[in-house]
């Protein structure tokens, strides 16, 4: 067997993978824009979903969280999996949908921030990914197998991310090895919005 057809062999059995352990319905593709007060939702028929805590799925003000917006906010609610951005004026609110780590042990909370943006992200398994899962590829380049979607925004702790996704079976669950995962077209928007320097808050 060739190198070639062993990585794509072990990419496509890790693309799999992940597939059949998401393979139910997720929550609706839904964005909120709290200036327009427009929903947007494409596809998914939200009667179809798991039980899930959409009730917590609500709009939130940024002062009991950040001293100020300066450089912009983000806000990650880990229990309503949602990601909350105010711009430095506040003018700008969105509230989106999210993915959140599999367990307690890979979750982390506190304040950080964005120290890098990634227009093309490539992927590569952290070490302990690696233990857990020895079959995974140790690269996947920029297109659609990659894990961290079109978008990634590095945050000051080492490996966290809140990045896209192309499989938006993720989105509303926990599927994560730690990172914040959005719908594609929800981390190109926030992306042109964030800055380095945005700090993020984790709850």
């Amino acid at each position: 067997m060739s190198n070639t057809t062993f990585k794509l062999n072990t990419r496509r059995g890790f693309i799999a993978g992940g597939a059949a352990l998401l393979a139910s319905p997720a929550l609706a593709q839904t964005a909120i824009d709290v200036n327009s007060q427009a929903t947007t939702e494409t596809e998914r028929d939200v009667t179809e979903v798991v039980p899930r805590n959409i009730s917590s799925f609500r709009t939130l003000s940024w002062e009991p969280y950040f001293s100020d917006t300066k450089n912009g906010a983000i806000l990650v609610d880990i229990d309503s999996r949602a990601v909350h951005y105010w711009s430095e004026d506040r003018s700008v609110y969105k509230l989106y949908p999210s993915s959140v780590p599999l367990t307690q042990e890979l979750t982390r909370r506190g304040r950080t921030q964005v120290t890098v943006k990634d227009p093309n992200p490539s992927w590569r398994p952290t070490p302990s990914m690696l233990q857990r899962n020895p079959e995974w590829p140790p690269f996947i380049g920029p297109g659609p197998e990659n894990p961290l979607g079109t978008r990634s925004m590095h945050l000051s702790w080492t490996y966290y991310r809140i990045h896209g996704t192309h499989d938006t079976r993720k989105i509303g669950r926990r599927s994560s090895n730690g990172c914040i995962g959005l719908y594609n077209e929800h981390v190109e928007e926030l992306y042109n919005m964030v800055n380095i320097g945005t700090q993020v808050l984790l709850i």
